[in-house]
């Protein structure tokens, strides 16, 4: 598990790819300090395993899964990524619990400034992404804990802003529109989301006579709200 707060700033030095499998080569300081074979390190939002590694990089498989659902497939040596070590039990939570699942990528179509701050506009490429993003709640993008500011469902879009130190911090500060990054909504929402969903028979693995056609006023009223 991890926070959101972003450690350092690596960069990709080497792809060797074999179809959709990938290993990233990717050279860093700080969060090879005490690092062990096995260990989770998250690359642009995305968890991976610390295969090998030396005084001054570390080696991570890419199995197609995370090849197909991330933007890890589009990097390219010299290209910075944003990394974070897994989440210490003693440490201090700053962010927001971030598995480092993506939940798919989206694109960034909008970036202005406004006063000290910067506003990212992001179009997730599966429009359902939406659905578990909640105003004023959290969302992690190349796996940075920001606040949601904005959410427009007719356009399918969603807006952070930005404050000048995560943006200096982050490889988010050479980011432009067209660009993609990493999604991953708040892990409370999706379980809720899927919860209900199940309940309401909206999924396939449903219980058995479950009913269907979601979460209306009329359920909800028949439930006692």
């Amino acid at each position: 598990m991890f926070t959101g707060l972003i450690e350092e700033i690596g960069i990709l030095r080497r792809v060797q790819r074999r179809g959709e499998a990938m290993i990233l080569t990717i050279s860093a300081s700080e969060v090879l300090e005490d690092v062990k074979l096995g260990d989770s390190i998250s690359v642009n939002g995305v968890c991976l395993t610390v295969v090998s590694c030396d005084s001054g990089s570390f080696n991570a498989d890419v199995m197609p899964q995370t090849f197909r659902h991330s933007n890890l497939c589009e990097l390219k040596p010299g290209e910075p990524v944003n990394l974070e070590r897994a989440m210490l039990a003693g440490g201090r939570f700053g962010g927001h619990i971030v598995q480092g699942h993506a939940d798919g990528t989206g694109a960034i179509v909008g970036r202005k400034e406004d006063a000290n701050a910067v506003v990212f506009t992001v179009k997730p490429h599966d429009a359902g992404t939406l659905r578990q993003i909640v105003p004023q709640g959290s969302v992690t993008l190349d796996g940075i804990s920001l606040t949601v500011v904005a959410v427009d469902r007719e356009a399918g879009t969603l807006s952070v802003s930005i404050i000048p130190h995560t943006l200096q911090e982050t490889a988010l500060r050479g980011k432009k529109p067209g660009d993609t990054v990493n999604i991953e909504c708040d892990i409370l929402g999706k379980y809720v989301d899927h919860l209900l969903a199940v309940r309401f028979g909206e999924r396939e693995q449903a219980p058995s006579g479950a009913k269907s056609g979601g979460l209306t006023e009329a359920k909800l009223r028949e439930l006692g709200f």
